[in-house]
């Protein structure tokens, strides 16, 4: 497999001083494609500072980061925009919906952004609902939806623009063990098609899904293995949706 990130040396630092907090700690990380790595750690560990900083929503205070083979920080402002918005996809814990907007119109914004024509963003956002199972949701507004079912518009929202990773930050901390397995079950159909999914979790058998697992502590990867994921079965009320 070809590293699609990689990091070196990765520190991160806030403040200066006695002041000064060293979230991340000479991180060397090396996230094949196709990987499905779950990141694990206690609030302060560091590990949404390394998901922002993967993300390129933040940049380190020494070390580097690679992304596609490119040294993130010889990217210009327009390059990281037009990286976060065609090879990354985003799903946050509280979704982060437009709430009075439809499902097919937060699934169009990613390509609005990009420029995309009007009836190819209805098509392609159309698909990307269907794929998550809400096909008959697509005019319905946040409000109107489960939290399972908002996930899962976010979900279609982070592949419609057809990312190489998708960074999920606590995906399931909001629902319920029943709908966190939805989630879960789409995300590794996502990663059986060759998209790499990298995850914050704080609960252990949220993690049990990946294949691989960081454990980050005191800005430092403190372990890192691979494991034989657990099988997220969904019952045919994901079709139904549930």
């Amino acid at each position: 497999m070809t590293a699609i990130m990689q990091t070196r040396g990765l520190c991160k630092t806030y403040g200066e001083g006695a002041l000064a907090v060293h979230a991340l700690r000479d991180v060397d990380l090396a996230i094949d494609t196709g990987e499905f790595v779950a990141v694990m750690g206690p609030s302060g560990s560091g590990k949404t500072t390394l998901m922002n900083i993967l993300g390129c929503l933040d940049r380190p205070s020494t070390g580097s980061y690679a992304l596609l083979g490119r040294e993130v920080a010889s990217l210009s402002r327009d390059e990281l925009a037009e990286v976060r918005n065609g090879t990354l996809g985003f799903v946050f814990q509280n979704y982060s919906l437009l709430a009075r907007t439809s499902a097919l119109d937060n699934v169009q914004l990613p390509l609005l952004y990009a420029g995309v024509g009007t009836r190819e963003r209805r098509a392609r956002a159309t698909e990307a609902l269907e794929q998550v199972g809400l096909a008959d949701r697509l005019s319905h507004h946040p409000g109107e939806l489960s939290g399972g079912q908002q996930q899962r518009v976010a979900i279609a929202r982070a592949i419609v623009n057809r990312p190489r990773v998708i960074l999920a930050d606590e995906p399931t901390g909001n629902l319920d063990s029943r709908t966190s397995v939805e989630i879960l079950s789409l995300f590794q159909e996502l990663g059986e098609a060759g998209i790499t999914i990298v995850y914050v979790t704080h609960e252990p058998d949220i993690a049990a899904y990946a294949s691989r697992v960081l454990e980050v502590r005191d800005g430092r990867i403190e372990t890192d293995h691979q494991q034989e994921p657990a099988r997220a079965h969904v019952p045919p009320a994901l079709e139904a949706s549930a």
